[in-house]
């Protein structure tokens, strides 16, 4: 019987996290909606309250208005007069005492994380972590900079350490360029096998890696 229900539990587990998530993205996208509805209440006149009440109870109403604001915003700012508009915010936000702060911090981040053009976790690697006789899974997350970059002799990367099966969780090292081994795999197949802990395997051709001369001296 153990048997039976374990097989039973793995083939409904999938679908069961995919519900889920998908659950707790739309409820998320359902809060933002209800939000901005109460602000616009605050701000419309008492004759359309009726309405908005009225678009909250809708299901799936606020999400597809939300993904829409999202399109618009993103078609808007890709174009010339939309970026000039996204500096200008940017420039009133920046003027804001304590807001500033956060504001481009955050800013920062998400530019390098999301942005086609950036090189954050465009790479995995291995680097031997926590100690030279053993070995990990890394991402490439830019160059040191800046004064650090100033203490350092020879070419160093940033390196992203995810901790295991959270990956939103980790550590932040600077290692030569020398001892970071690159992978060809990607990024999602690395993140994969770092969630399962080792359980899901990439290919053969993912875990391939670069010329033994890039191997760290020991290893």
């Amino acid at each position: 019987m153990k048997k039976y229900i374990i097989a039973g539990l793995l083939a409904w587990l999938p679908l069961a996290i995919t519900v889920w998530v998908l659950r707790w993205v739309i409820n998320l996208l359902e809060s933002v909606f209800d939000v901005l509805v109460q602000g616009a209440a605050a701000i419309l006149p008492l004759s359309t309250h009726d309405v908005l009440h009225q678009l909250v109870e809708i299901p799936g109403v606020g999400v597809a208005i939300l993904l829409s604001l999202l399109l618009l915003t993103g078609i808007f700012v890709t174009n010339f007069v939309g970026q000039w508009s996204l500096r200008q915010w940017d420039a009133l936000v920046s003027r804001i005492p304590i807001v500033k702060s956060i504001y481009t911090s955050v800013k920062q981040v998400s530019d390098t994380l999301f942005s086609s053009s950036g090189q954050a976790f465009r790479e995995a690697v291995l680097v031997p972590y926590p100690h030279a006789g053993s070995l990990t899974i890394a991402f490439v997350t830019g160059r040191p900079s800046g004064t650090v970059a100033e203490h350092l002799d020879g070419e160093y990367v940033s390196l992203y350490v995810p901790t295991t099966p959270n990956p939103t969780s980790g550590f932040f090292l600077m290692m030569r360029r020398a001892d970071v081994i690159p992978l060809a795999m990607s990024v999602d197949e690395a993140l994969k096998y770092i969630i399962s802990m080792g359980v899901v395997a990439p290919t053969a051709e993912g875990l391939a890696s670069a010329p033994q001369t890039t191997r760290p001296a020991g290893l």
